[in-house]
């Protein structure tokens, strides 16, 4: 938090959205980039064995509330790797 120049590394596009004031946002915690600090940020498990298993995205999302701005990435760390995995030697 504070004032200052940061460089940050955003996967896929960004996408901003300004939550009004007690507007919540539930999204994939690998999809989360940036949160103003006005904002409150809470977990909760996916709900249902079947998305837990075969959703694949884990155990929990993360629940965003406003005011605030937020900044979601398209593509988690996860896509980045496999999108770049053909690309590294297999070492057989």
């Amino acid at each position: 938090s504070g004032r200052g120049m940061a460089f940050l590394e955003i996967d896929g596009y960004a996408v901003e959205y300004e939550l009004a004031a007690g507007q919540k946002m539930v999204v994939d915690t690998g999809n989360l980039a940036v949160v103003d600090a006005t904002c409150s940020i809470d977990i909760q498990t996916v709900k249902g064995v079947k998305n837990v298993l075969f959703g694949g995205e884990g155990l929990f999302n993360t629940v965003v509330t406003g005011p605030g701005k937020i900044i979601l990435q398209t593509m988690p760390v996860s896509g980045v790797a496999a999108a770049l995995a053909p690309f590294f030697p297999s070492g057989s």
